[in-house]
């Protein structure tokens, strides 16, 4: 029928749109992904997969207003994290992307769900998170895009997502560092701090002060990682969570 022509003709112009838009798109992306004569597969960036999964106009990282080309920027970032019993959060604590190895601490039971409640209870600690929980790197993160006026870490790694579930937060930093070298700025200076009751640090922190430098292209120089406690106050200082401060300059390169 003359509707059913009409379909057809609909479709094949809504394929032949898409082939024309999307195909090429696609390998543009990857046709180096494949090895000429067979079906082999390399290793995907962090990028790749950004590209092929955000759409122009959902691209929250490329804003509708020019991002001016200032020689200095400031940023500011913050997270902070829940911490419990290790079986509880179901993975370690990682700071900095360091696997922080202690002792059992005195973690304080709120709900009394081990002892009774408001009591001590002596175990290992995990973070609860949705990805490692590394609050090192998502402050580092939140600053570099805070710094660029562009939306914070939570909106461009929504904790609704499962890609992100469990995910390593040196991912988070290595597409950081693209958008930032990508607006023409590199690392001015950082500084971290912090802020955990127990376990103590301080041994941990050249390895996550080197994973920093290596993941951001920088420099010993330009970083510092400084460690507080709370004083036992609050939920910081009864050790059923940790955060952190970072402030960082980009400089136009």
């Amino acid at each position: 029928t003359t509707k059913t022509r009409k379909t057809e003709t609909r479709n094949n112009m809504m394929h032949t749109l898409f082939s024309l838009a999307i195909v090429p798109l696609f390998f543009d992306l990857y046709s180096d992904a494949f090895t000429p004569g067979s079906l082999k597969l390399r290793q995907v960036s962090t990028s790749d997969v950004f590209k092929a999964t955000v759409g122009t106009e959902e691209d929250i990282l490329r804003p509708n207003y020019e991002i001016e080309p200032l020689p200095i920027r400031i940023g500011h970032g913050f997270d902070i994290h829940r911490m419990a019993p290790l079986e509880e959060a179901g993975q370690p604590l990682v700071i900095g992307g360091v696997e922080i190895t202690h002792k059992d601490q005195k973690w304080t039971d709120a709900e009394g769900k081990y002892v009774e409640k408001g009591g001590l209870y002596e175990t290992q600690l995990g973070v609860v998170a949705h990805s490692d929980g590394d609050v090192i790197y998502h402050s580092i993160v939140d600053a570099i895009f805070g710094a660029l006026t562009l939306p914070d870490i939570g909106q461009v790694f929504q904790d609704t997502d499962p890609r992100w579930k469990g995910c390593d937060s040196s991912k988070f930093m290595e597409h950081a560092y693209e958008v930032m070298t990508g607006y023409g700025y590199e690392i001015g200076n950082i500084d971290v701090t912090l802020i955990l009751e127990r376990p103590k640090v301080a041994s941990f922190k050249p390895a996550m002060k080197e994973n920093i430098v290596k993941l951001l292209g920088t420099t010993n120089g330009k970083v510092n990682i400084k460690a507080r406690t709370h004083e036992r106050m609050d939920s910081v200082g009864e050790l059923r969570s940790l955060s952190c401060h970072v402030v960082l300059t980009l400089v136009k390169k």
